[in-house]
């Protein structure tokens, strides 16, 4: 089946804001704690796989949970079939630096050792949510991360029909860089390599504008003709949270995309 759990911490974030929302909500992300079976299995994953098997349908069953929080918006998958992440991977054996191993999983990809090429998605060609196309489709404008780039952002840019859409989409494109580094995963990566990685993967996708935190981009100058290169405007903005390291600071993060989005 679908993971569950990313779609539960969106929807958990949507929660309408009020004592019905956020109780909702704490109970969707309660873990478990026992000696039993159930140790550590969060109750909302266990609600929408519940659902899912009662109503037959991913969107459906995420909608269903949607209303009992009260959500400000829509959770949609990027496809309704299970996938698997594939990744190409240098630096595993110390004997051979350069030598290419393929790992799969989400955990595998980003905990790896090793420097991550690539990623793929297995099957290579599945089919986009309906929904999601139309969302996309009919959006203002398309938010692309902040998030675990290989395993989160760019397998969005993987299912084919999905990547169409958003290249063909009439709503503006904007992408929200990441913090820094992601241990395992982007170790080693620049602000530009992040984008560098964004375009290999989905070359034919513009971007109109890159947000970059003003306190995570060494080179502003190199990060702006990095952007160009993908079409995009660099704004760079006060948006990290300055209690949590390499956290983005959602009420900052909110108000400059009212800004941009007006």
């Amino acid at each position: 089946m679908l993971p569950p759990g990313d779609l539960r911490m969106a929807l958990a974030a949507l929660c309408r804001d009020d004592e019905w929302g956020r109780t909702w909500a704490d109970v969707l992300q309660h873990r478990f704690r026992s000696d039993g079976a159930l140790h550590d299995h969060a109750v909302g994953n266990l609600l929408i796989v519940a659902l899912w098997e009662l109503l037959g349908e991913a969107v459906d069953g995420l909608d269903w949970v949607g209303r009992l929080l009260g959500a400000q918006g829509r959770v949609l998958p990027m496809s309704a079939v299970p996938l698997d992440i594939t990744a190409r991977v240098i630096g595993l054996d110390p004997l051979h630096p350069e030598a290419v191993a393929e790992i799969r999983g989400q955990t595998e990809v980003a905990t790896t050792e090793g420097h991550v090429v690539d990623v793929a998605l297995d099957p290579a060609d599945p089919p986009a949510c309906p929904e999601a196309l139309v969302a996309v489709a009919e959006a203002d404008w398309v938010v692309v991360g902040p998030g675990s780039w290989f395993t989160s952002v760019i397998p969005n840019l993987l299912v084919p029909a999905l990547c169409r859409g958003l290249e063909q989409t009439s709503a503006r494109r904007l992408v929200t860089l990441n913090l820094g580094e992601q241990k395992g995963e982007t170790d080693g990566f620049s602000p530009e390599t992040h984008l560098e990685v964004l375009a290999a993967h989905a070359p034919e996708l513009r971007i109109d504008v890159v947000l970059a935190d003003e306190g995570h981009v060494p080179d502003p100058a190199s990060l702006r003709r990095t952007a160009a290169s993908l079409g995009a405007e660099l704004v760079i903005a006060d948006i990290a949270d300055d209690q949590q390291v390499l956290h983005h600071d959602p009420a900052k993060l909110a108000k400059i995309y009212r800004e941009l989005f007006a």
